[in-house]
């Protein structure tokens, strides 16, 4: 493992899929899932890295359950949820020593700061944590979109997206035993063959600003720490001028 003392990147923007909080549940917020996330980005940002979540809603409120609703009241009732999160996981960072603020894309006062870009950049620089709830404040964006967008704002060296699979694999690897996992990818590759890395808006916001994504499982312990010291885990999807190779 790459040596702790020397991150390889000073500003990160984590992207946490509300049903990686669930863990094994149908519902809601593991308690063990919280705990080992919480853990883990208060290591890494008592390493000096400054740290932005952005965090999703799924495991409280789907599209799919909006049936019969008006897709924009569905999608702001989503935005509530992932504000449901940002905060249970605000409380359990701040409970290992690591101050946090979350910042919400649409006004509630009594549990958030409004999102204020230069405020964001202004806590990061001073240490603190910063969770971005409620998505882009609007409906039919996902929090895929408001990651990238975010992760654009604030000057991340690099967007981390955290889910429940260990990369991204040239076909479904639970459907496939011979499925490979990619290394590296290129965005014009990952297009090409459609591996659903994020949705479309946001994949496109990364492609044009040269963001680089790092795709890898944070139900295994340690793995936010070994991205951000530049190891090898999970997939990294990279500008079209570099190679896409499968891990060994």
């Amino acid at each position: 493992m790459a040596d702790p003392r020397k991150p390889a990147y000073k500003r990160i923007l984590l992207k946490i899929s509300g049903e990686a909080l669930m863990g094994n549940q149908g519902y809601g917020i593991n308690p063990e899932v919280l705990t080992m996330v919480a853990t883990q980005i208060a290591d890494v940002s008592t390493m000096g890295i400054q740290v932005a979540v952005v965090v999703g809603g799924g495991n409280i409120f789907r599209g799919e359950q909006a049936r019969g609703m008006d897709r924009a009241t569905g999608d702001y009732v989503g935005m509530l949820a992932t504000v449901m999160n940002a905060v249970t996981l605000q409380e359990a960072i701040e409970r290992r020593g690591v101050v946090t603020r979350v910042q919400s894309a649409i006004p509630m006062s009594q549990l958030a700061e409004p999102y204020i870009r230069r405020r964001a950049i202004r806590h990061l620089e001073k240490g603190r944590v910063v969770i971005f709830g409620a998505g882009t404040g609007n409906p039919f964006f996902t929090t895929d979109t408001a990651a990238a967008l975010r992760a654009m704002e604030i000057g991340a060296d690099i967007l981390l997206k955290a889910t429940k699979v260990d990369g991204i694999y040239d076909k479904d690897p639970r459907k496939h035993s011979d499925a490979k996992r990619y290394e590296t990818v290129t965005f014009t590759d990952a297009l090409r063959q459609d591996l659903e890395v994020m949705d479309a808006t946001a994949f496109a916001l990364c492609r044009d600003n040269e963001m680089s994504i790092v795709v890898f499982n944070m139900t295994t312990g340690g793995n936010i720490e070994r991205v951000v010291c530049g190891d090898a885990v999970g997939t990294r999807v990279v500008k079209d001028t570099q190679q896409t190779r499968f891990a060994n």
